[in-house]
C-alpha cells in the first residue's frame, strides 16, 4: 500500500479519539492570546519559544511546562475556547466520538472554582456535538503524584457535577506513583456508576498495569506499551479485550521509544490485542489524531486491514451504548470499502 493511499484512507474514515488531555491541547498561539488576555504572566517571549522548549526527555519534563501552560486558563470562557478548538481539529480529523481528559486538580489547587473549569468544557461539547455531530464523554482525572486524600476531595468535589462527568482516570508523574496507592478512591468511583480508566505501563512496569486491572478494576488502559514485556500480562489483555489507548507522537516525544519504528502498535495487534491510536497531548507532541495515524502506520507499514482494525477498536472500546458503537462501526466499514 503506498504512502497517499495509506494517507488517503486514513482520512477517510471515521474514527474516536479516547485519550485527549484536553490541557494538552493547548496551543502556543491560544496560550500566548490567553496570557494576555488574562494578565497572567508567562516565561516565554513568542510562540517559538515556547515551541522551542517542547523539547523532551521523559514525561517529568512535559509535565513542568504542562502545569505552566495551565495558569493561562482563568475564566470559564477560557475552557470553552480551549475545548471548542480542539473539537474542530478533531472534526476536521473526521473524529466522530472523543473521550476527553479534564484535570481538576491541577486548577483547583490555583484557586479556579471546579464549576468554571467544567462549565466551559462541557458547553462546548455540547457545542461540538450540536454543531459538529461529535458526540463526548468527559473523565475526570486524579494526579497522581498528589495523595489519595486529595483524589478523594476532587471526587467530592464533583459531586454536584456528575451529571457531566462519566468517568474517572489517572495521569500525571507514573514512576513511583502506583495504581494502587488510588485503590479506595477508585473503588468510591466504581459505586458512583462511573467508568474507569488509568494511566499505565508508560514509563512504569508491567506490574502497574497488573495493579490497574486488579485493584482499580479498570475498563481501559491508557499507553500500556510496558505490557507487551509480560506474556501473561498480554495473553489477559487479548482475553478479556481490554483497550489500550496507545500515543505514537507520544510515546516518540517523550522517550519511550526511541524511533516510530519501534512503536509496539503493530506488535500489539498481532497479539490480539485491542490497540487504538490517540493523540494524548497534541499541542505539546505535534500532532492530532490523525497525524499520529499517519505517523505510525507509514512507519510501522501497517495495512488496510489493520488502519480500520485501528479504528474500529476505537468505537468498541469507547463507553458509548452497544447501539452506537454499531452504528459507527457499520459506518466504518462503509467508509472503507469506499474507493
Amino acid at each position: 500500500m503506498s504512502p497517499a493511499a495509506r494517507h488517503a484512507l486514513i482520512e477517510r474514515l471515521p474514527k474516536a479519539e479516547l485519550h485527549l488531555h484536553i490541557e494538552g491541547s493547548l496551543e502556543p498561539e491560544m496560550l500566548f492570546a490567553l496570557a494576555e488576555r488574562n494578565g497572567v504572566e508567562i516565561p516565554f517571549a513568542s510562540a517559538e519559544a515556547v515551541r522551542a522548549a517542547y523539547d523532551f526527555s521523559n514525561l517529568q519534563d512535559f509535565l513542568d511546562i504542562y502545569y505552566q501552560g495551565m495558569s493561562v486558563l482563568v475564566t470559564e470562557q477560557d475552557f470553552f475556547d480551549l475545548t471548542i478548538a480542539y473539537l474542530r481539529r478533531a472534526h476536521a480529523d473526521n473524529v466522530r466520538h472523543v473521550e476527553i481528559f479534564f484535570d481538576p486538580q491541577g486548577h483547583t489547587e490555583r484557586g479556579i472554582a471546579f464549576a468554571t473549569v467544567i462549565g466551559g468544557i462541557a458547553r462546548a461539547l455540547d457545542e461540538g456535538q450540536a454543531r459538529l455531530g461529535i458526540t463526548h464523554r468527559l473523565i475526570m482525572c486524579f494526579l497522581r503524584h498528589l495523595s489519595e486524600e486529595a483524589a478523594q476531595a476532587t471526587l467530592d468535589e464533583a459531586g454536584p457535577f456528575l451529571d457531566r462527568i462519566d468517568g474517572v482516570g489517572l495521569d500525571s508523574s507514573e514512576v513511583g506513583h502506583p495504581p494502587s496507592k488510588f485503590a479506595r478512591v477508585f473503588a468510591s468511583a466504581h459505586d458512583l456508576g462511573l467508568h474507569v480508566t488509568a494511566h499505565a505501563g508508560e514509563e512504569g512496569p508491567p506490574e502497574y498495569v497488573h495493579q490497574a486491572l486488579h485493584q482499580l478494576h479498570v475498563e481501559r488502559i491508557d499507553h500500556g506499551n510496558r505490557a507487551l514485556e509480560d506474556a501473561d500480562l498480554v495473553h489477559h489483555l487479548a482475553r478479556d479485550q481490554i483497550t489500550l489507548t496507545v500515543c505514537p507522537l507520544s510515546n516518540l516525544r517523550l522517550c519511550v521509544i526511541d524511533r516510530m519504528e519501534h512503536s509496539p502498535v503493530k506488535a500489539m495487534l498481532e497479539h490480539g490485542l485491542k490497540a487504538t491510536i490517540n493523540s494524548d497531548d497534541p499541542a505539546y507532541f505535534g500532532g492530532y489524531v490523525n497525524d499520529n495515524f499517519r505517523a505510525v502506520a507509514d512507519a510501522l507499514d501497517l495495512s488496510a486491514a489493520q488502519i480500520v482494525e485501528l479504528c474500529e477498536n476505537s468505537f468498541s472500546g469507547s463507553f458509548l451504548p452497544e447501539a452506537e458503537k454499531a452504528r459507527l462501526i457499520a459506518e466504518l466499514h462503509v467508509a472503507a470499502g469506499a474507493a
